[in-house]
């Protein structure tokens, strides 16, 4: 195991937990993408490619458990990167063996939420706390379980909008919508 790169991962997810609880703390956090946080993403995504680059994944035999978790939290959070989400995505299914599956499912129902598109596994939600719509109701449990995540009630599974419902969900804020754009998430038809 890699005692340095694990500690300077482990590091940089502290920031960003620490900036995070600041900036909730004095009611920064509603209202879009705060700058400090924009900025912690972007340095923490920088030097976590870094170390890519050097080890490949991070994995849990490479780094451990814990930071190997604390890579997943980063790139969870690199939201203004959708092309490195989505790369750190293929290089955690190349490593399925020695990632944990809720880290890989996370972030794979993240970046179909970003890309207005429906999640496999329930665990992106919007503002009421409902899942964003998800690929098939029916065995959404049955996805959730395979990746060690808890089932959801039946009650909040049949609360789930329809696949049908993501356009009238994505146009309800204008400055979301134009942030995805611009960000490269979704493509900009004008």
């Amino acid at each position: 195991m890699n005692e340095l790169f694990s500690k300077q991962i482990i590091a940089l997810a502290e920031k960003d937990l620490l900036i995070r609880e600041k900036l909730a703390s004095e009611g920064q956090l509603s209202g879009g993408y705060h700058p400090e946080m924009q900025q912690v993403h972007k340095e923490n995504a920088e030097q976590l490619r870094e170390i890519i680059g050097k080890i490949g994944f991070p994995t849990i035999s490479k780094v451990g458990a814990e930071a190997s978790d604390a890579a997943w939290l980063i790139i969870q959070h690199s939201i203004g990167e959708p092309e490195f989400m989505k790369s750190c995505y293929q290089l955690m299914i190349e490593n399925i063996d020695d990632i944990k599956p809720s880290n890989i499912a996370y972030l794979h129902d993240r970046i179909q939420f970003f890309q207005g598109r429906p999640q496999r596994y329930g665990t992106q939600l919007m503002a009421d706390g409902i899942p964003y719509p998800v690929e098939d109701k029916g065995i959404l449990n049955e996805e959730r379980l395979k990746v060690n995540l808890m089932p959801l009630s039946q009650e909040k599974i049949n609360a789930i909008p329809d696949v049908e419902n993501i356009p009238e969900i994505e146009n309800k804020d204008p400055d979301y919508t134009a942030w995805r754009i611009k960000t490269g998430w979704i493509p900009d038809f004008e």
